[in-house]
């Protein structure tokens, strides 16, 4: 009989981390010293936001994510927060438009220039004031346009609508301690909450109930975050102080269904999850590695992959979106490490010998625009993200700008839900309309005729080009199954 030891196979294997070089860091940035427990930084496409210190107030900066080299100290900031600012997210539906919480008990929107700061930015498009201690955590709706998540030292979580700054959900009465973070699921029905009372809760914002909830062992800062299939992983610590890793089945959390510890450090453990490779990356706060762990269907559900170390710890984490990745380089992550005085990227690559588009690697990823309004959602609809396909390497849609509403759209449909405010008139804001105008062209008397051959012909050209590219993806694959032995 055959002992040997079966090696389990996994194309995430061999995932090799590598940072970047020094002139491709962001370079003389004074990191935040707030003790807070959040990434400190959010990187889209195209800007990398990193928390920054800063005198008399909060800020942060906005690189171009290319702009990288020694960054100057006058560099312009975003500083309209008048305390520190805890934490950032940009929007997923507009890569122009990031989200910040802060001491000051409010959350602003803000609109950045298409290339960048070229002065501090002090006036945001929207202030939403409902919190009435410091903001810890604003997270984005995954699917709906303009909603926006926040919860706050005061144990409230407030759903706004960022279109006409109103709450749309006040949940004031479920969290009894502090939230230590939420994560919305993959179609954003629902929210899954970790907080100092021990409990992992799933919560439904529209209908105010919480579906679900379980008290895990440690009392220490936890993470719960949704995976695409429902299931939720949590990080956190033992009833020993021992960090740990579970995996829970939403319909039963009496038990988790697998449990992995790790090892005796002190830092909080940061999860990121890529939902088209069902790969986790876990970085702790403190610590010089990030680890990585593939989910299965199969028992034992959690397994490891592998560890990309590094010399120096890290202050904070930025990850870029699965769009904003070199697929030509087999690029399947991308974290930014915020050091001391400086942001380092680390790219995470599969290697292939191949140079052609990876399809194993790159299924449809969540694209850009918004599978719904926010009225849709608020009405009761939902929808997961809009896929795109990176094949062709993903190319940013011009983005539109967050306009000033005057009108409520929804308080005809809904009463608005009492305000700390009271009846003061708050600032309106919505995304700009989805309807695209027409455009009518009216030709000249005798010029019809010649208008009429360039629409044909652009017609053509246009069927020959579709033609050509199908074309060129059909042999692509055909030389890919030759190259793996497939033919």
């Amino acid at each position: 009989m055959s002992f040997r030891k079966v090696v389990r196979q996994s194309k995430f294997r061999h995932v090799f981390g590598q940072p970047v070089k020094n002139d491709q860091c962001y370079d003389d940035i004074r990191v935040s010293r707030v003790t807070w427990d959040s990434s400190f930084c959010a990187v889209n496409p195209k800007f990398v936001a990193m928390i920054v210190e800063a005198s008399g107030g909060g800020a942060f900066m906005v690189l171009p994510v290319l702009k990288t080299g020694r960054i100057d100290k006058s560099y312009p900031t975003v500083c309209g927060h008048t305390g520190p600012v805890l934490d950032i997210d940009w929007c997923p539906h507009n890569d122009h438009v990031i989200a910040s919480g802060s001491e000051d008990c409010t959350v602003m929107v803000w609109q950045i220039p298409e290339n960048g700061l070229t002065q501090s930015l002090t006036e945001p498009v929207v202030a939403l004031e409902g919190h009435s201690k410091r903001v810890g955590i604003v997270t984005w709706h995954p699917t709906a346009r303009n909603v926006l998540l926040s919860a706050g030292c005061d144990n409230v979580v407030i759903v706004w609508n960022v279109g006409t700054a109103e709450e749309l959900y006040r949940l004031d009465s479920m969290h009894p301690d502090l939230i230590y973070n939420v994560s919305w699921s993959h179609n954003g029905s629902l929210f899954c909450s970790a907080c100092k009372d021990k409990s992992v809760r799933i919560v439904d914002p529209r209908r105010g109930v919480v579906v679900a909830v379980r008290t895990p062992l440690g009392s220490r800062p936890m993470r719960a975050i949704f995976l695409a299939d429902g299931k939720i992983f949590t990080t956190g610590f033992s009833r020993m102080s021992e960090r740990q890793l579970a995996l829970w089945d939403p319909e039963n959390l009496e038990e988790p269904m697998a449990l992995q510890e790790l090892d005796s450090s002190n830092g909080a453990l940061l999860p990121f999850y890529d939902p088209d490779t069902n790969v986790i990356y876990v970085c702790g706060k403190g610590d010089s590695s990030i680890r990585y762990f593939e989910i299965t269907e199969e028992p034992p559900y959690i397994h490891f992959l592998n560890t990309f170390t590094s010399k120096e710890p890290q202050r904070g984490m930025g990850w870029m979106p699965k769009r904003g990745l070199d697929v030509s380089k087999c690029e399947i992550a991308r974290f930014y490490k915020l050091h001391e005085r400086k942001c380092e990227p680390i790219i995470m690559t599969v290697p292939r010998k191949s140079d052609l588009f990876q399809d194993d690697l790159y299924p449809d990823t969540a694209g850009p625009d918004a599978a719904m309004e926010a009225e849709e959602w608020v009405a009761g609809k939902t929808a997961g993200p809009v896929l795109i396909s990176l094949r062709e390497a993903y190319v940013p849609s011009k983005q539109r700008d967050l306009k000033i509403s005057k009108k409520n759209v929804l308080h005809e449909s809904r009463p608005a839900p009492a305000s700390s405010t009271g009846s003061a008139t708050r600032l309106s804001a919505t995304a700009a309309p989805t309807t695209v105008p027409s455009i009518s062209i009216s030709t000249a008397p005798g010029g019809g005729g010649r208008l009429e051959e360039v629409l044909q012909e652009l017609q053509a050209l246009r069927l020959l080009v579709k033609e050509q590219g199908e074309r060129i993806s059909r042999l692509e694959e055909q030389l890919s199954r030759i190259e793996n032995g497939d033919v």
